[in-house]
């Protein structure tokens, strides 16, 4: 009977290695699991908006990405998260604040993302988030991103923030406040699927 089994056990193993499946005994375990993350679905395309305004500054403005999201950080230290208002919308083109300069942005489809706080101090008039209109925004490489596609500062004008963000489609997003920062999230996807 032994050398039955391990004939057949033998037989099933170099049909599984022919067929590209793994045998695995029963009763044992692999080391390679299936993950599935849930990405968060209910998200809408829609202009977003919080009233409120700071005098704090915008001093950085980062990215990172994530299984399901990109997501782009507007940090204003001293803020809190009561003081800090937003307006982010997909707009068609995106023209500077003020001087109705348009600011070229790359991809399919364009966020205007304004955060209402200053990028200067109030004070002094001095840059606090020191880029020229039109440029990329300092230090943000998007280089691997599944949705943003360019990033680019608009101005600072009356108090008020303006970043124009590159996506690659017109994909669902949510904004949200934490303390001292604005936070945008876009999709990957409208499905949810990883």
């Amino acid at each position: 009977m032994g050398q039955h089994r391990t004939a057949w056990v033998t037989t099933v193993a170099l049909m599984a290695a022919t067929l590209g499946v793994a045998a695995v005994p029963a009763g044992a375990t692999t080391a390679t699991t299936t993950q599935t993350t849930a990405c968060p679905t209910g998200w809408g395309s829609q202009p977003e908006t919080r009233s409120a305004a700071t005098s704090e500054s915008v001093t950085n403005i980062r990215t990172g990405w994530h299984a399901c999201f990109d997501r782009m950080v507007v940090d204003v230290p001293g803020a809190g998260t009561r003081d800090l208002g937003y307006s982010v919308r997909y707009v068609s083109r995106l023209y500077q604040d003020g001087s109705g300069n348009y600011i070229p942005v790359g991809g399919g489809a364009v966020l205007e993302v304004r955060v209402a706080a200053p990028a200067y101090d109030p004070d002094t008039g001095q840059p606090t988030y020191p880029v020229r209109a039109g440029q990329r925004l300092k230090g943000v490489d998007l280089t691997g991103y599944r949705t943003f596609r360019d990033a680019r500062f608009a101005g600072s004008f009356e108090g008020d923030t303006q970043i124009g963000l590159g996506v690659r489609a017109r994909l669902p997003f949510r904004v949200w406040v934490a303390t001292d920062r604005v936070v945008i999230d876009v999709a990957h996807n409208w499905t949810g699927a990883r």
